[in-house]
């Protein structure tokens, strides 16, 4: 099991959002890349980064902050957020992420998604946001009629590095995880399942270990010192 902290950027800013909404937004520092040190001084080897304004603007956006968080760091991190073609996969990869993260595009074009995993073999990761198993799209403003399990199967042969599914009716709520949705992906998904939304404490990352997934995404509950990062990898992470 794997821990990776949310370091969500507006504006150069650290931030968090509940579910997605850019209105019910709650700035936790100005400095994403001393947060990125923080996590990874409590034992964080692996940064999940969102790019909040590239999301809402349909390209990459804040290149000063990812390349700040990614020399802070130090550890391996994956970005999501606004990236829409090979060009842009190039743009934030040259950033010196590790994986990017992939949603929207992959749901409306697949041919495309298909032949960017083939092009970028285990570094594209697919992003899959639901709400009541249905893909929503274009930063949650748009839940499509696509369930989330028949989109990963579709993609099922690509060299996809991991899932990451979050269910955004939970995201940002502290409310807990959705256990039966990420326990019914694990199980259908052929590679790592990522689960994200909902961790509020500590036995939560215990229940969503229990599913069979690889990681999960903390954030709001990190922020707030609900979910202590060091104690959470000394217990679930082996």
């Amino acid at each position: 099991m794997q821990i990776l902290p949310a370091i969500d950027i507006r504006g150069g800013q650290c931030v968090r959002l509940r579910q997605g909404d850019y209105e019910q937004e709650t700035v936790f520092g100005d400095d994403p890349a001393a947060m990125a040190g923080r996590w990874v001084e409590q034992g964080a080897s692996f940064l999940h980064l969102v790019d909040l304004d590239g999301a809402r603007e349909g390209r990459p956006v804040n290149a000063a902050s990812v390349r700040a968080i990614v020399q802070a760091g130090g550890v391996a991190c994956q970005l999501g957020g606004g990236i829409r073609s090979d060009r842009d996969v190039d743009t934030v990869l040259g950033w010196g992420v590790e994986r990017v993260v992939i949603g929207t595009r992959a749901l409306e074009s697949p041919e495309w998604f298909e032949g960017l995993c083939q092009r970028f073999p285990g570094k594209i990761v697919l992003g899959i946001d639901a709400k009541d198993g249905q893909v929503a799209t274009d930063g949650w403003l748009k839940v499509s009629s696509v369930s989330a399990l028949d989109l990963a199967k579709r993609f099922a042969a690509l060299p996809v590095a991991a899932l990451v599914y979050t269910d955004i009716a939970r995201d940002g709520m502290m409310a807990g995880p959705n256990v039966p949705a990420m326990r019914e992906m694990a199980a259908a998904s052929a590679w790592p399942v990522i689960a994200s939304g909902g961790v509020t404490q500590a036995d939560d990352v215990g229940r969503l270990a229990a599913t069979g997934v690889a990681g999960c995404i903390i954030g709001r509950a990190l922020y707030e010192g609900r979910i202590h990062l060091r104690e959470i990898i000394t217990r679930y992470c082996h």
